[in-house]
């Protein structure tokens, strides 16, 4: 099946929220999540879809099966629905990333999101800080990486 990266559209604010909460609960089971799955699709609404660069990974018949969002040279956003794992759409979306800040970039994971970790440095990216969690609203430690070209 083909897959298609594009920008997400207003239409796809909800599609692109219940991605992220799916990915979210199964990625990270253990991270208490801040705020409710409602609160979630209102942010990605009003928030995230309008005012960001976010991107979807539609499949055949335009189901969105992944996201991301980026902020400059930030990834601040990358999650893929748990039955899309492993299928390549996180390669193609980092390479779409890098393509966008060639010059590098960065982001955030949790520590407890080994998987991630093995993903990022796998594309080139560095691990270069460690924080207890206290500048996220989750209050999860959490590691910084980066990728220069």
């Amino acid at each position: 099946m083909e897959i298609v990266l594009r920008r997400a559209v207003a239409a796809d604010a909800r599609a692109v929220a219940d991605v992220w909460l799916r990915s979210y609960t199964a990625a990270l089971p253990t991270v208490v999540r801040p705020r409710s799955d409602d609160e979630v699709r209102d942010y990605f609404r009003e928030v995230v879809v309008p005012s960001r660069e976010t991107w979807v990974a539609a499949a055949g018949g335009g189901e969105i099966v992944g996201m991301m969002v980026l902020a400059g040279d930030e990834l601040s956003q990358l999650y893929l629905d748990p039955d899309w794992r492993g299928r390549g759409l996180g390669d193609r979306f980092v390479a779409l990333a890098k393509e966008r800040s060639p010059g590098g970039l960065g982001l955030w994971t949790f520590q407890v999101n080994e998987p991630a970790h093995r993903f990022y440095e796998r594309h080139g990216f560095v691990a270069v800080e460690h924080t207890d969690g206290r500048g996220n609203e989750e209050r999860e430690p959490d590691v910084r990486y980066v990728w220069r070209p």
